[in-house]
């Protein structure tokens, strides 16, 4: 019988001889340097083959370092978007607080200037009603508010106050259609009655004879006639004067100085009488308790409240 992988003698010895060169070499090249030169050659010759058969490697590698930049990429992008929404909150913020602390700047630069005792207050709520401009103080009867005390912001009269209560207080705006005040003309002093028009950048001016003499441009200012408001406050500038021969009344209309619509922190002015009869009941307390006389200064007797301002 043959056998199925026939016995070569040839093979056999060429096996073992090509054996025995390989561990020559490799001894020798332990032990020497001989075969470095064959060495530096084949590795010259088998570079661009390497390069070759590890094309394969780069692109799978290439391909998922693009992956997995771009996903980083995508992240970053996020963070910093949300970053810049975070600053510019912040930005908004601060503008908010400048433009508030500037008009405090105003108001309290305004408040050096009214002659009268002042409150410092705050608008804390708006009546929805688009009919009627009223709003919401946070000082009210514990504070010393009272009805009828006028409103004022840095620019001017803003209103009156109609209710009040123990913390609280609600404000009627010039601007108001039942809301009345008597002014005068700065340049010349002539009299007039602003009244409210519904609109709140318009006062309507009534009973002006059409032969005053009053112009756009005029300023107009409490007369303080009727004793609740005191003298000199600015209410409106005039911005239409309209003659008609035939008619005994001119019509004038004006544009209110205070800044009805934005003003937030405001000042409540106490009246002349108010501030008279506060005194004397403070006379009258301090008279039925001479030890508290004793503890107190004049300037504290006549301070309607602890955070009324001279």
């Amino acid at each position: 019988m043959k056998p199925i992988f026939a016995q070569n003698t040839a093979n056999r010895y060429r096996l073992i001889f090509f054996s025995i060169i390989s561990f020559a070499l490799i001894f020798v090249d332990h032990r020497t340097d001989i075969v470095d030169p064959v060495r530096n050659g084949l590795s010259v010759f088998a570079l661009p083959i390497h390069y070759v058969a590890n094309i394969p490697n780069t692109i799978v590698s290439w391909s998922s370092q693009s992956v997995q930049s771009r996903e980083e990429l995508e992240k970053e992008n996020s963070r910093l978007n949300a970053e810049v929404l975070l600053l510019r909150r912040r930005v908004q913020k601060l503008a908010s607080i400048v433009a508030e602390n500037t008009r405090l700047k105003e108001l309290m630069n305004s408040s050096d200037l009214v002659d009268d005792q002042v409150i410092v207050a705050e608008i804390i709520g708006v009546d929805p009603d688009p009919f009627r401009h009223e709003v919401i103080i946070n000082k009210g009867a514990n504070d010393n508010a009272y009805r009828g005390q006028a409103v004022l912001d840095a620019e001017g009269l803003m209103g009156q106050v109609i209710e009040v209560g123990p913390m609280s207080s609600r404000a009627l705006l010039i601007s108001d259609a039942s809301h009345g005040i008597p002014v005068h003309v700065a340049r010349n002093g002539v009299r007039a009655v602003a009244v409210g028009s519904g609109n709140l950048d318009k006062i309507n001016l009534i009973h002006v004879p059409d032969t005053a003499d009053i112009v756009e441009g005029d300023l107009l200012v409490t007369s303080g006639l009727g004793g609740r408001f005191p003298t000199g406050y600015p209410v409106g500038e005039v911005t239409e004067v309209h003659h008609d021969p035939g008619q005994p009344f001119a019509k004038v209309f004006a544009r209110p100085t205070a800044q009805l619509d934005r003003s937030r922190h405001i000042l409540l002015v106490f009246s002349e009488t108010k501030r008279e009869s506060q005194s004397a009941v403070g006379r009258l307390e301090t008279a039925g308790n001479p030890e508290s006389a004793n503890n107190s200064t004049p300037a504290e007797l006549d301070k309607p409240g602890g955070e009324v301002a001279q």
